[in-house]
């Protein structure tokens, strides 16, 4: 191993939580705002006014996809705690529930939020075309992630 190896592998040890955290979401913020400005470019279906509108948006969306995140696992531990097949069964049922409608209430935020600044069109009143940018988001971070823990 070489000296600079050497080097790097104790500067990235000596990050404490909070600035991996830091790091890990201000990754995850300019994946989104990539990804939310390709599909602006490149897709009729999604529209943003501004740049600055769309580094709001990727913001107010990784904040609320978080808070997703923390609410479904929270549900999840409570059915994984319960026994049986009916715990299993509303554990998947829960989980599809909370993801589903937090896409609805995430593009209602961002409606609220940047009214006609940031428009999801086509089917479904935009809805599909949300789905589809959110999945993508959603495949980009888990790529960046794996790329990531792949170089370790």
């Amino acid at each position: 191993m070489s000296v600079n190896e050497n080097s790097e592998n104790e500067y990235a040890r000596s990050l404490s939580k909070r600035q991996h955290l830091f790091f890990k979401y201000t990754l995850a913020v300019l994946i989104d705002l990539t990804v939310l400005n390709l599909f602006n470019e490149y897709w009729d279906y999604v529209f943003i006014e501004f740049f600055t509108i769309s580094l709001l948006a990727a913001l107010l969306l990784q904040f609320l996809l978080q808070v997703t995140i923390k609410i479904e696992h929270r549900v999840a531990n409570y059915f994984k705690q319960r026994p049986g097949l009916r715990a299993r069964i509303l554990r998947g049922l829960s989980t599809w529930g909370i993801l589903f409608s937090s896409k609805l209430v995430i593009l209602e935020a961002i409606n609220f939020s940047f009214g006609s600044s940031v428009v999801f069109s086509g089917p479904i009143h935009g809805l599909v075309a949300f789905i589809i940018v959110v999945v993508v988001i959603i495949i980009a971070e888990q790529t960046f992630s794996w790329i990531y823990r792949s170089l370790a």
